[in-house]
């Protein structure tokens, strides 16, 4: 097991990353994307333990979004039987070690073996609370947004919400993420530096880190990397810093 930063105070108890670079992976060593989106799922359950062993509560993880369906069908199908094969041979392992897995975005569209694997998972670990891990699968952050706020306004024609009371916490609610703490830091690999549509409200103060490795690639040293280059910054949550106050 890895050694914990000296401060765990300052590890984050939320990282989102998005998994960015599996196709480039692939096409600088002439193999088929596939193999890139196969060495990616290595890096996911690199990251899961290593991010358990740093002291982090919560990792959530973009792995199919809503703008993927747009890839050619071979690859999208390469996807979902990469999801069908992580659940059927880690579930077990992560439910007996106390994690809770949440698939967050939406099910329409999906493949009904698909639904019933997102269902089945996440039955299974509810009572799990050592440690949360949530992927984003067929999720995109305004798409998650539209449906929140046409949930809100269905509850308020059924006359069962104020349509004055709603707050940001109501709004929340609604989320896929009702009842996560909000991402602390959001790392994005690959060298890009966009946060893609993802978690368009949950990220409004996280910590955004970009790093320039391939998702495939992605190891503990790159997710300490990130850690220490967070605990650098100082967190104003729209307030002065320390050094203007003083």
């Amino acid at each position: 097991m890895s050694d914990a930063p000296s401060h765990p105070r300052q590890v984050p108890a939320h990282v989102a990353i998005i998994m960015d670079g599996n196709g480039r992976w692939a096409a600088l060593r002439g193999v088929p994307r596939a193999e890139g989106h196969r060495q990616g799922v290595e890096a996911i359950r690199r990251t899961v333990q290593s991010a358990r062993d740093l002291g982090i509560r919560n990792l959530t993880v973009f792995g199919f979004s809503t703008e993927n369906w747009k890839r050619p069908a071979g690859e999208v199908s390469a996807l979902f039987g990469l999801l069908r094969r992580y659940v059927a041979a880690d579930l077990e392992k992560l439910a007996a070690e106390g994690v809770r897995i949440r698939i967050l975005g939406s099910r329409e569209g999906l493949p009904a073996d698909i639904v019933k694997i997102i269902e089945d998972v996440e039955a299974r670990t509810a009572e799990n609370g050592a440690y949360g891990l949530n992927i984003a699968f067929n999720y995109g952050g305004r798409d998650e947004i539209v449906r929140a706020a046409a949930a809100l306004a269905r509850d308020a024609a059924d006359g069962k919400l104020d349509p004055e009371t709603v707050d940001e916490a109501a709004f929340a609610a609604r989320l896929d993420t009702d009842g996560l703490p909000e991402p602390d830091l959001l790392i994005r690999t690959s060298g890009e530096m966009r946060i893609s549509n993802f978690l368009l409200w949950q990220l409004a103060y996280a910590e955004l880190v970009f790093l320039d490795v391939l998702w495939p690639d992605f190891g503990e040293e790159h997710l300490r990397q990130a850690i220490e280059t967070y605990r650098g910054r100082e967190r104003r949550f729209g307030g002065v810093s320390r050094s203007d106050a003083a």
